[in-house]
């Protein structure tokens, strides 16, 4: 194809600058047409025809001065520089005519691909000495960083028989980061976001933790932690209140191995695995602990270091927004080797990862005793629906009853594989895709409030 006819036919993608012709030109020369082939009957000759073609043609630019100049129109785009992945949000697109004429126009943004574009071509109309604004909507699947460069503009004026195209360079940067409802939801009410997953967050022990106060006794209360002091002093029963103790160091490993680019009912495993560690952090930043993140597959991708308070967790966002599967296996010896150089101090080790993938290598149970001298360690994975759904099959014939049994017998090793791990202390727990999040922040909660740090 010619540089000229990839020119036409960008005109025609939205993708060039220009003027086209309407549906509206292309009916009139069909009715005109019509009654030129009518007149033929006539004697009509052929010079004449295209003559009046020409005539006609010529005229139809005149439909040109009744639509704004390119440089009568000003555009300014208003989108969130942030977006959370698979939520809606709206796109705005300042229209200002400086024109007296009006004008039908229909626009295609220049966001990613990967975007919400089922509204495209936007239209709309604007009237003379005039500025609108166009609303749309759009969700992003896909975690990363994106640059919006352009905007495909097309306008015409009342009587609609050519139509202007402009394309426009609006640059514009976001970011879309991970779902952060679940994070949300967890610092709004922490007990309430537990609660609506059937889960209760435990009490710590009896006089465990950091004293913070001296309250009235209630019904429930542990007799034991009554003060009888102020009591006495107060003429009131009187009890102490304890939380666990702060400044906890938990480090949170999230795989990006080959494994975790396993596709789930919406999503695949890495996208839940951040999720889910960015709910934990938040809470264990909430409570006062140090938070670490470490993100590897065979090597290491991302490491933030060790701190504390709330703003840490947009450190951490920023690290780690836009992390991919990689296709290749994890490296989990080279992973905890690193780790055991790097953290010193005792801290709850939560590794997001594939649980199956991680029982068949034996190199890293090497390691991992050497990190449960000085550590707590827990690891957490997905449940496999699929392998469940097929050990659910009704063995109707030979073939149902090989798949189930297949199913079974992976069900088995799996789990005396994990019983072989948690011998050596190594605590392994599976959740549903949904709950993972929820899973996790409570073992994070039942563990501190324990006191097994």
């Amino acid at each position: 194809m010619t540089k000229s006819l990839k020119s036409l036919w960008g005109r025609f993608l939205f993708q060039d600058r220009g003027i086209l012709p309407t549906k509206r030109l292309a009916l009139f020369f069909l009715c005109l047409s019509v009654l030129f082939l009518l007149g033929s009957f006539w004697n009509i000759s052929w010079i004449f025809v295209i003559f009046l073609n020409v005539i006609f043609f010529l005229l139809s630019f005149i439909d040109l001065l009744y639509s704004p100049k390119k440089t009568e129109l000003h555009f300014r785009r208003s989108i969130p520089k942030e977006m959370e992945r698979g939520l809606t949000y709206q796109v705005e697109i300042l229209i200002n005519n400086a024109s007296n004429y009006p004008f039908y126009f229909r626009f295609v943004d220049g966001i990613p691909q990967s975007f919400k574009r089922d509204q495209f071509p936007f239209k709309g109309k604007l009237s003379g000495q005039t500025s609108g604004i166009a609303t749309y909507e759009t969700v992003a699947p896909v975690r990363g960083k994106y640059n919006i460069e352009k905007l495909y503009f097309r306008y015409k004026s009342t009587f609609g028989l050519w139509e202007k195209q402009v394309t426009l360079e609006l640059k514009d940067e976001l970011k879309v980061i991970p779902d952060l409802t679940e994070t949300k939801s967890y610092l709004e009410d922490a007990q309430k976001f537990l609660l609506h997953e059937g889960i209760k967050i435990r009490k710590h022990l009896s006089g465990a933790g950091e004293f913070t106060k001296v309250r009235s006794f209630v019904v429930g209360d542990d007799p034991r932690k009554i003060n009888w002091r102020q009591t006495a002093k107060l003429q009131e029963v009187m009890t102490n209140e304890y939380e666990p103790e702060h400044g906890k160091y938990v480090t949170i490993l999230i795989d990006c191995g080959r494994m975790m680019g396993a596709e789930l009912r919406e999503t695949n495993r890495l996208e839940k695995a951040v999720e889910a560690s960015l709910t934990v952090a938040a809470a264990a930043l909430q409570k006062g602990d140090y938070v670490s993140i470490l993100v590897f597959s065979r090597d290491i991708k991302v490491y933030v270091p060790p701190a504390k308070g709330i703003a840490h967790l947009q450190t951490i966002l920023q690290a780690v927004y836009d992390v991919q599967v990689d296709q290749a296996e994890s490296n989990y010896a080279a992973v905890f080797t690193y780790l055991q150089s790097l953290q010193k101090k005792r801290s709850f080790i939560m590794l997001f990862s594939d649980i199956r993938t991680f029982l068949y290598e034996e190199s890293a149970l090497i390691y991992l005793k050497r990190i449960r001298q000085r550590h707590y360690f827990l690891m957490i994975g997905i449940e496999d629906e699929l392998i469940k759904k097929k050990i659910r099959l009704q063995p109707i014939d030979i073939e149902h009853a090989m798949v189930k049994s297949i199913a079974q017998q992976q069900m088995l090793m799996t789990k005396r594989e994990k019983v072989k791990w948690e011998k050596q202390g190594l605590q392994m727990l599976e959740a549903k895709e949904d709950k993972l999040a929820t899973v996790a922040v409570s073992q994070y909660i039942d563990i501190m409030n324990r006191g097994l740090l």
